[in-house]
Parts: structure tokens; C-alpha cells; sequence
């Protein structure tokens, strides 16, 4: 089979195979503002000097962990706003949520997105939590998200102050852990990549430095890239022992819905996770 580009980006675009995505994104914003409306939440809490680099911080009554969330987007849209309904799935279980907006390509780099989220886990974990909150830590994230969740696993905590483990588990939806592909997509320029940068990024060279758990969920009906994508990543990181995921009946973007609603899949996950 000749990969060509137009393969890519049928493999790795998934609102060409989803008709009815800008609908979705539509009901992601009512929902959203529905949770914003409802919940008790800190916003815009910053974290670093950028406009986007702030962060929503749902706090749970009596907490016994926290959830993060990383939006999606290809590190090239959406915000925390759009995905604020996936904190109503775990402040009522006793879970607070924080949900991490970080400037976007091709402003930036996917190296200094990455740096953003480094610098909001440690504002968030030295200035933001309580002590119970800070006991059991679970990030998630989706999509491109999904590589910036698991990119939690290879960092240096304690060159930053924290424990040199500092989460219980990390949890990601349909995320490219490989970004070399993407060089043969539409995306290409904006997101700065060419194979050297494309390399640095690759999670399947690094090496996890904790013993966090680790789920890698991908939507049964997603294209077969997204899921060797976390079948690749899942055999690199072995020494983790990694869950891999496969979400019935869900495509790119209803994957979310097994996260944010209570009783979903990767709900009933993240909250086992944190309570281990």
C-alpha cells in the first residue's frame, strides 16, 4: 500500500471521517457552559507570561485527589472553555479538576506547549492544591492533549521542586505519541515540524522516569493510525504496564464523553486510578 499524503491526512484528520464534528464541537460548548454555570470554579488562575498560559481549577468539596485535563485541538485550536464540561464528571465524586489552556502553534512550538503544561502541573501542584489534592494526581488529556498527558511521564519533577513522582496515573485519549506522520499531513507548517523536531518529540524514544500508572485509550471506530499510535507507545513503555483501551462505539471526539460522564469508562477509570 503506497502511504501518500492524502492517506495521512485521512488517517490522522478526524473531522474528514466525522460529518457532524462542528455539531459536536457546538454541543461541547453549550455543555460547557452549562458546567461553567453550575460549579464553583477559580478561573483563569496563571501560570506563566503568555496570554494563554492560565489555567480553571474546580475545586471538589472534601477532595480526595485531582483530575487534569489537557484539551485537544492539534496544538492548534480549542481552549480549556470548549472542554469545561469534563470537570462536572469528577467534582461530584470527590475529584477537583483543573483544566490547562496553553498557547497554540503556530505562535509556538509543540516543544514550548510542552514546557507550558510542565509549568502548570508544578503552579498547580506547589500553589493550587491542598494536601489531599496533591495525594493522588491523575492527567489526562486527548488528542494532541493525549501526547501532552504522557509526556507528564518522562519529566524531571524534582529539577522543578516536586516529588520526583508526582502523579498517580495518567490517562490518554487518542494521542499521536509519533508526531513524524504529521509531516505528511496539512499541519505540517504550522506546527513547525520537520524531521529533526519531529524526532525530539517522538515519546517513544524517552524513557518514563515514574511508575504511574498509565491507560492509553483510543476510540474503536477511530482511524488505525490512532490506535497503533497507543499500541506503539504501550510497547516502548512496557516497564509501565500499560492498559490499552479499546472505547465501544466511540469515534475521535465522542471518546470524551467515556471521560467527563459519570459512569463512562475512562470516568470509572480515572477515579479508580485515584483512589489506588
Amino acid at each position: 500500500m503506497i502511504r501518500d499524503d492524502l492517506w495521512h491526512e485521512h488517517q490522522y484528520m478526524p473531522s474528514l471521517a466525522i460529518p457532524d464534528a462542528g455539531e459536536i464541537f457546538q454541543d461541547w460548548r453549550v455543555r460547557s457552559a452549562a458546567t461553567r454555570s453550575r460549579l464553583n470554579f477559580v478561573p483563569d488562575i496563571r501560570y506563566g507570561s503568555r496570554p494563554r498560559e492560565v489555567l480553571d481549577f474546580y475545586p471538589a468539596n472534601k477532595p480526595k485527589g485531582c483530575l487534569v485535563f489537557i484539551h485537544g485541538g492539534y496544538w492548534v485550536d480549542f481552549s480549556k472553555i470548549e472542554t469545561s464540561f469534563v470537570a462536572e464528571g469528577f467534582v461530584e465524586q470527590g475529584l477537583s479538576a483543573a483544566l490547562i489552556n496553553y498557547p497554540l502553534c503556530p505562535e509556538v512550538s509543540i516543544g514550548e506547549i510542552r514546557k507550558s503544561c510542565i509549568q502548570a502541573f508544578v503552579h498547580l501542584h506547589k500553589s493550587v492544591l491542598s494536601a489531599s489534592e496533591r495525594a493522588s494526581i491523575i492527567v489526562t488529556g486527548h488528542s494532541a492533549g493525549g501526547y501532552l498527558a504522557a509526556a507528564h511521564l518522562v519529566e524531571d519533577w524534582a529539577t522543578w521542586g516536586l516529588p520526583e513522582n508526582p502523579m498517580a496515573g495518567v490517562i490518554s485519549l487518542s494521542g499521536v505519541f509519533d508526531v513524524t506522520p504529521l509531516l505528511q499531513t496539512s499541519l505540517k507548517a504550522d506546527l513547525h515540524l520537520d524531521q529533526a523536531s519531529a524526532a525530539a518529540l517522538d515519546l517513544n524514544k524517552k524513557r518514563p522516569r515514574g511508575p504511574a500508572k498509565l491507560a492509553l485509550a483510543v476510540g474503536q471506530t477511530e482511524s488505525s493510525e490512532f490506535h497503533r499510535q497507543s499500541a506503539a507507545l504501550a510497547t516502548s513503555w512496557k516497564v509501565l504496564r500499560p492498559e490499552i483501551l479499546d472505547i465501544a462505539d466511540a469515534h475521535h471526539f465522542a471518546i470524551v464523553d467515556s471521560l467527563a460522564n459519570v459512569g463512562g469508562q475512562l470516568n470509572h477509570l480515572a477515579v479508580a486510578m485515584a483512589q489506588r
